[in-house]
């Protein structure tokens, strides 16, 4: 996850995410992303009697209402997937050091999942966002399709400074523009005016839905380096703060625990898996994490 000092091209990002990512998970997942990529299927195949443990997004509120007991729908499992990448591009996403930004993690994950999904036959999709949704890329398969979705990455202006970040327009765009149920990769520092969390809702109940908090350690727990300056990455504006005193940086890591942990109560409520990724985390490490995580879900489910 580096960011070299000269521009990248889509076809080196590639490589190097094959070699570096993706031959690795290969071996430690043995090939096997339906822990990863596979939910449940678009097709429906019949109803059955509602049983204690069973997804309640399935029930059939209608059959449920004539019969008097509840039904739930199920699903004949399709594996060809259309997956859908909603992304945050907004000023906070190049928060990080040198080596790596919130942005350059966003452009990494983005390629290693489409590159996994598009080489087993499947099609990816992206919606673009920083103030307002500025792009769609329609859903295609293939190697060429995640070379331009990497070029158009790279291509994307940043913005020096926009109003707070407000997620729902993305939602919502995705919520009344993807017709087809999908597998939807919502990813983003999540760092964004209230509001979200009912359109989130509102996706997760017609597609599979996974967000991804990218974030950075430095957001979390501030070092002890003395007085600095800190300049809020969507606003701009500036804060002065003594990193010497230790009264301030425990609250400061208090308030950034609250807000993690109201973040994972937002997830849960919506019923959507999240992967935290951190800007310094190996990636390989945090996607069979991730990949666990979900195989816990689907047997409870």
């Amino acid at each position: 996850m580096n960011t070299p000092t000269s521009a990248p091209t889509p076809e080196r990002i590639l490589q190097r995410l094959d070699w570096q990512v993706i031959r690795r998970l290969d071996g430690l997942l043995q090939g096997d992303y339906r822990s990863l990529f596979y939910g449940y299927g678009v097709d429906f195949a019949d109803l059955r009697e509602y049983q204690p443990g069973d997804d309640v997004r399935y029930i059939d509120w209608n059959v449920t209402a004539r019969m008097d007991t509840p039904y739930v729908r199920q699903y004949v499992e399709d594996r060809d997937i259309t997956a859908w990448f909603l992304l945050d591009l907004s000023p906070s996403m190049d928060f990080g050091t040198l080596q790596s930004l919130k942005r350059s993690v966003l452009l990494d994950i983005v390629a290693t999942l489409a590159r996994l999904l598009t080489r087993h036959g499947n099609r990816v999709g992206a919606i673009f966002y920083d103030r307002r949704v500025e792009r769609t890329i329609p859903a295609r398969g293939g190697r060429v399709h995640v070379l331009r979705l990497i070029n158009d990455l790279l291509k994307q202006p940043r913005l020096p400074r926009a109003p707070f970040t407000n997620l729902s327009p993305l939602l919502e765009a995705a919520l009344h523009g993807i017709r087809r149920r999908s597998l939807i990769f919502i990813i983003s520092d999540y760092i964004c005016a209230p509001g979200w969390e009912r359109p989130l809702s509102l996706l997760n109940q017609r597609h599979e839905v996974v967000a991804i908090r990218l974030w950075d350690p430095r957001e979390v727990e501030l070092p002890d380096i003395g007085p600095i300056v800190i300049e809020d990455a969507e606003t701009g504006e500036h804060l002065y703060v003594d990193t010497h005193d230790r009264g301030f940086r425990r609250r400061f890591q208090e308030a950034a625990r609250q807000r993690e942990a109201a973040l994972s109560e937002s997830f849960k409520h919506a019923g959507v898996d999240a992967l935290f990724l951190s800007t310094e985390e190996d990636m390989v490490r945090a996607i069979v994490r991730f990949a666990a995580l979900r195989q816990q879900h689907r047997r409870r489910a």
